[in-house]
């Protein structure tokens, strides 16, 4: 069992930056953020594996970097350029399936969510 802890997040203006950061408390072959706003689904935000390959949603492409040390089996979102629509709860998921995957059913280790809240 793999239990994720998080760290980061809060409240921003339009065009302000936040880092969250995920560690994980065993190895992981893929890591991501997921986040769901109210009423909403969970998609998928980016996902990084333990090789560097990398997956990011259209909608934050060029204002988000997914990166991770291996070593600390840790994984950090650097968010850039934050819009009110990025509001939502974070969440960062890990998997041991071998393969990259934006699925989230693909991801049985959950954290427990940190709030992220861009004010316009």
């Amino acid at each position: 069992q793999v239990q994720l802890v998080e760290s980061g997040g809060g409240l921003v203006q339009a065009g302000g930056s936040l880092r969250l950061s995920c560690a994980a408390s065993g190895r992981t072959n893929a890591m991501g953020w997921f986040r769901q706003a109210p009423g909403k689904e969970r998609p998928y935000v980016a996902v990084i594996h333990w090789t560097g390959n990398t997956y990011y949603a259209d909608s934050v492409k060029g204002r988000f970097t997914i990166s991770r040390d291996n070593a600390k089996n840790t994984v950090y979102l650097q968010m850039n350029s934050l819009k009110p629509e990025d509001t939502a709860v974070y969440y960062c998921a890990a998997t041991t399936k071998l393969s990259i995957t934006t699925t989230l059913t693909d991801y049985p280790y959950w954290g427990q969510g940190t709030q992220v809240t861009v004010s316009s």
